[in-house]
């Protein structure tokens, strides 16, 4: 059989889809994996998470996709015109037969140099000990007064002071400007931090009680200068806490890992140093009721207790009526057994008086009136006949006597036993004199 391409005969016929097979197997064995460096053009992401754009240099242009997977693991947003550098895989796009190139990886140009400085740096002030979790502070629930660092024209300054205006207008913000982006950025806020290092140690200077470290987002280039060694030594230096607010979300930096908190936005950074003034007011709500009910939960059960001890005492002029009662049984008991002795005495005198000698009988008559005598005086010792006279038996609160001016001062409860019963009085005024 003849050979389809010697010289002389006609090239072999292929399917469109099976030449575009072809190039693509012979494309993959020859060059892939590749990498490439050229400038985004073109750059769109549609709505299913894929990228589609161009890189492109001054001699070539190659179309790229990037799909969501891979899509969702940059750190940073592409633009047109930017430099960068990315790994895939060549391929022909069968639907139109275009060279395609597959990305898997992309990154900005140089991105990959400083990366590993970054690593290097991090690694070595982490075994130092500048990133461990014990050397953080808790943020104050309540500053007096917050220090700023940043640039005076960056969009950070005014997403911070909006926040705070909002959040908490009536704190002091302190202001140190520094540079943010270029080779003079990590001395300035070096410079800057020592200020209100000094500020917060004055005695009558403004209070600055936390510092805000912030810079919106960039490039790793724009950022470079919160890689600083020196600037990370200055932060763990700081006699206050400090939250660092660089970049967006998916950004991190030396400065993040030694500051005592890192925020992802300066706004958040600002939020977390400005607790709305009606999350307090809730707070300072619901102390109070937990207070309230505290104190009236005590007091009702003091109030119960001393309703307890109240049941067991008793009331003290109802324990002095009770012995005056029992005192007026035993005094009635004596009056009737001298009378019965009287009258046995009497009656024994008149038996004997027709026997025993005149002195005799003059002796038991002496013994018969001295029993009288004792008897009257007796019946006089009885309570409830100086009672019955108008008198009246004063005790105070606790069941004492009362038996001086100076023992109920002004206000002092008393109660007053009569005859029939008991009042309970108040003293309304001081003795005379």
């Amino acid at each position: 059989m003849m050979d389809a391409f010697s010289p002389g005969t006609a090239p072999r016929i292929w399917d469109v889809g099976a030449l575009c097979r072809a190039v693509a197997d012979a494309l993959q064995a020859r060059f892939n994996p590749v990498a490439v460096r050229g400038e985004i053009t073109g750059f769109s992401r549609a709505s299913s998470g894929h990228c589609y754009f161009s890189i492109k240099d001054a001699q070539g242009q190659i179309r790229c996709a990037m799909f969501r997977r891979a899509a969702s693991l940059l750190d940073f947003v592409p633009r047109d015109g930017e430099l960068v550098e990315l790994r895939g895989r060549l391929g022909v796009y069968e639907a139109r037969g275009d060279l395609q190139l597959i990305v898997e990886r992309l990154q900005r140009a140089g991105q990959g140099a400083l990366f590993e400085q970054f690593l290097r740096l991090k690694a070595r002030l982490e075994a130092e000990g500048l990133f461990d979790v014990v050397r953080k502070r808790a943020l104050p629930l309540m500053p007096r007064g917050i220090g700023l660092v940043t640039s005076p024209g960056a969009a950070a300054l005014h997403d911070v002071v909006t926040a705070l205006r909002r959040r908490v207008p009536h704190l002091p913000v302190v202001l140190v400007p520094a540079l943010v982006q270029g080779a003079g950025a990590a001395p300035s806020m070096c410079a800057a931090l020592s200020t209100l290092y000094r500020m917060a140690g004055e005695e009558g200077g403004p209070p600055v009680d936390v510092i805000l470290l912030v810079r919106g987002g960039g490039a790793i280039e724009d950022l470079w200068a919160f890689n600083d060694e020196q600037l990370a030594r200055t932060i763990v230096q700081s006699p206050v806490p400090i939250i660092s607010g660089v970049g967006h979300e998916t950004d991190f930096t030396i400065a993040d890992f030694c500051a005592d908190l890192r925020a992802p936005t300066p706004t958040a950074a600002a939020e977390l140093v400005a607790q709305p003034r009606s999350v307090w007011l809730g707070a300072l709500d619901l102390l109070t009721d937990r207070l309230q009910d505290g104190v009236q939960r005590h007091l009702d059960q003091r109030g119960q207790r001393l309703d307890q001890l109240a049941a067991r005492l008793g009331r003290p002029s109802g324990l002095a009526v009770r012995e005056q009662q029992r005192l007026a049984q035993l005094a009635e008991r004596m009056r009737h057994a001298t009378l019965l002795k009287l009258q046995q005495l009497t009656h024994n005198q008149k038996a004997l008086e027709a026997d025993f000698p005149h002195k005799l009988q003059r002796s038991l008559v002496d013994r018969h009136q001295r029993l009288e005598r004792a008897a009257l005086r007796l019946q006089l010792l009885d309570p409830r006949l100086v009672l019955q006279r108008g008198y009246a038996l004063l005790s105070d609160a606790e069941g004492r006597t009362i038996t001086s001016v100076h023992q109920a001062p002004p206000g002092t409860a008393l109660q007053a036993t009569l005859a029939d019963g008991a009042l309970d009085l108040t003293v309304r005024s001081a003795p005379a004199g």
